[in-house]
């Protein structure tokens, strides 16, 4: 092996370990999110092993939780879909703003990072984004995926154990977690002005019993961002 191989393959460790580090408090955050999983997916009429390989398949906090909510309260096929389309939605804007990082990589790897990609490890990922390599992005996936898959085993096994898990209302974490996430990312008014939209429009939505709340709230606190950044946009072109 030649010096610059193993320089490279320093780099690499170093990058791969600095991933992991950067999103560990997130991955320690997730704990109670992933013991929810884990025992919802038991109370929703799921076997251990399915449990499991929701969890370790599927890998979608807010997905999982909220298709299994919706089992369990006896919504139909089509508003499950629907809902778990939208919510995961996201996920093709945070693969257009990797794509100039990620692009020239072998196959495999670009199909490795579309599967470890998580809101977690964007918001982690965005603020290196000038020095993005992929064992940083590996580092960092591979340490929240090994987390959720241990809390979720975690809520599996407690489901099991301890009666009436969800009555402990470990859902709060799914709260703290995405306002860690949000927060840093409202940088101007738009911003601001669409996530109080989603928020009051989800509250409403909520009281009414509307199926198709979180979706629709998601999609009008966007709608109202952008016509709030056109018009703010206009104000200042005429002034």
């Amino acid at each position: 092996m030649n010096l610059s191989s193993f320089t490279r393959q320093s780099d690499a460790s170093r990058s791969f370990y600095q991933g992991a580090l950067d999103i560990l408090p997130l991955s320690i955050a997730v704990l109670p999110w992933g013991i929810l999983a884990g025992s919802m997916a038991v109370n929703a009429g799921l076997s251990i092993w399915q449990s499991i390989a929701m969890s370790a398949v599927v890998f979608a906090g807010a997905a999982q939780l909220v298709s299994l909510g919706l089992v369990m309260a006896g919504a139909s096929i089509f508003t499950i879909i629907i809902t778990v389309f939208f919510i995961t939605s996201q996920h093709f804007i945070y693969a257009l703003k990797f794509r100039p990082e990620v692009m020239h990589y072998p196959f495999f790897k670009r199909l490795l990072i579309g599967f470890l990609l998580t809101d977690e490890l964007f918001a982690v990922a965005v603020t290196r984004q000038n020095k993005l390599t992929f064992a940083y992005i590996f580092g960092a996936g591979l340490c929240f995926y090994l987390a959720w898959c241990i809390f979720s085993l975690l809520g599996i096994v407690l489901a099991h154990s301890i009666s009436d898990l969800q009555k402990l209302h470990l859902d709060f974490s799914i709260v703290a977690v995405f306002i860690l996430l949000i927060i840093p990312m409202i940088k101007n008014r738009a911003c601001l002005f669409g996530a109080l939209v989603s928020m009051c429009s989800a509250l409403i939505f909520k009281y009414f019993h509307i199926e198709a709340g979180t979706v629709l709230s998601g999609v009008l606190g966007m709608f109202c961002a952008v016509l709030f950044a056109t018009q703010t946009s206009r104000q200042e072109q005429k002034a």
